[in-house]
């Protein structure tokens, strides 16, 4: 090991950190759960449904019926007591699991920004961020430590950097910036808005706007790690993320991405920022020694190299794509899990027909009676999505007395405002089609190229 890894690994900085990091990740997720339930989403999205999207290996992975909300109040009490640091290993554990069930319920559901939820509550199980300011620490002084080792803090900011600089590089691509698409379709939608509304319908805008996102995304992390322009560039995550929020419904994400860019900031203002926490619960805390966390040398390989497996499939996980020989906009293989942040706008529409192999006699599916509105959405333009649910419809239509079925898709799909066309072979029988990893030789040809990362 190199004399400049063994002294960084050996450094330690303020605890404070990775404290304020967990008490608005707790407070925000805690708040997601709020709002997700006091919209009806719960029963909307995972009581109504009669069939569910899981991911492969995942398959086990379904909604609990009525239990779903019980799982939803474990999700928003994990949060809270991460957030107040309290029994804060189980919580963050706890919050880690619930949150990533949730996800894996419905494939459907994806959004990264619950990708990211997850990833994050799975390092704050790894990471020391229940020493400092916690309630665990104030009930076990001897669990206080003011200090921790340098690369706790920087694993969540090399998680950051990751989630912007793999969200640029995705942008890099012709449609994005030679064609400012999918913002010169999105755009003029919100020209409605105050003060803003009547520039949106300008193409020049939409340029502008995918050109300073490529641009934001791979430059952002560097600037913030800079103290030089960290305040600026913090400004810019701000603007950014408000602008997004207003444009675009996305959910919490915006206000996910604006409290984890706090990381960066030095120890001198999360200290600050704790110390206001204190002042508004009339509490002071008395002066103690400097005492820095020490792991165990075993405790610290494990968790080192525990953290170096995380990353490097964070790094590699998303070139995954690469794997498939046909356009990733289009086929959509290797395309999730990989920070490709709002960048098609692709509208299909799917008739499955379903024949009896004995008498070929063929039943035509509505799709409504199985699905909710955003899975049959989600369904039409993703071709693992579409195998899922013929298998579905296979076993149905069986347990209703048709011999043998076989399901039928007519499938047609528009890509960043090309005009429609046939997205998979209707003569494949889906039924018998095999639900797994391997490229789908019936995905019809694309016929046209986005070229780029």
């Amino acid at each position: 090991m190199g004399q400049g890894l063994r002294r960084y690994l050996q450094a330690t900085t303020s605890a404070a950190p990775l404290a304020t990091f967990r008490v608005a990740f707790g407070v925000l997720v805690l708040a997601s759960v709020v709002r997700f339930w006091a919209k009806g989403w719960i029963a909307e999205l995972y009581l109504k449904p009669k069939f569910f999207f899981s991911y492969y290996g995942f398959e086990w992975v379904k909604p609990l019926g009525p239990y779903t909300y019980g799982l939803f109040v474990l999700c928003g009490l994990c949060a809270l007591l991460l957030a107040l640091g309290w029994w804060y290993r189980t919580a963050a554990a706890g919050l880690f699991v619930s949150f990533t069930y949730i996800e894996l319920m419905d494939k459907s559901t994806y959004l990264n920004h619950y990708y990211f939820v997850s990833l994050a509550a799975f390092l704050l199980v790894l990471l020391p961020a229940g020493r400092y300011f916690s309630i665990d620490a104030w009930l076990n002084p001897a669990r206080w430590c003011n200090e921790v080792p340098r690369w706790t803090v920087d694993a969540l900011r090399l998680l950051m950097g990751i989630v912007y600089c793999y969200a640029g590089l995705a942008k890099l691509n012709s449609d994005w910036l030679l064609h400012a698409m999918p913002l010169r379709i999105w755009l003029p939608a919100k020209n409605d808005l105050p003060l803003i509304g009547p520039l949106l319908s300008q193409v020049w805008v939409a340029y502008a706007f995918s050109w300073f996102g490529a641009f934001y995304d791979l430059t952002v992390p560097f600037f913030l790690l800079n103290h030089r322009t960290r305040a600026w560039a913090y400004a810019t995550v701000v603007v950014f993320h408000v602008l997004t929020a207003v444009l675009f419904p996305i959910g919490m994400f915006p206000y996910v991405m604006m409290v984890a860019a706090l990381i960066f900031f030095p120890a001198e203002a999360h200290e600050r920022f704790l110390d206001r926490l204190r002042g508004w619960w009339s509490t002071t805390q008395a002066a103690r020694p400097s005492q820095p966390l020490v792991y165990a040398p075993r405790a610290r390989q494990a968790l080192l190299l525990v953290l170096g497996v995380f990353f490097v499939v964070q790094l590699v996980l998303p070139f995954r794509y690469l794997l498939y020989p046909h356009e990733l906009f289009w086929t959509e293989e290797g395309y999730r899990f990989s920070w490709r942040v709002m960048l098609m706008e692709k509208m299909g529409q799917v008739q499955f027909k379903v024949v009896d192999s004995a008498t070929g006699r063929a039943r035509l599916v509505n799709n409504y009676e199985h699905l909710s509105v955003l899975q049959e959405k989600m369904m039409s333009t993703q071709p693992d999505m579409l195998v899922q649910f013929a298998h579905y419809l296979r076993n149905y239509y069986a347990q209703r007395g048709v011999y043998n079925p076989k399901v039928y898709a007519d499938a047609y799909v528009s890509l960043n405002g090309r005009l429609g066309k046939s997205f998979i072979d209707p003569t494949v029988d889906l039924a018998r089609v095999s639900d797994d990893l391997r490229p789908k030789a019936w995905i019809l040809p694309f016929d046209d190229e986005i070229s780029g990362l």
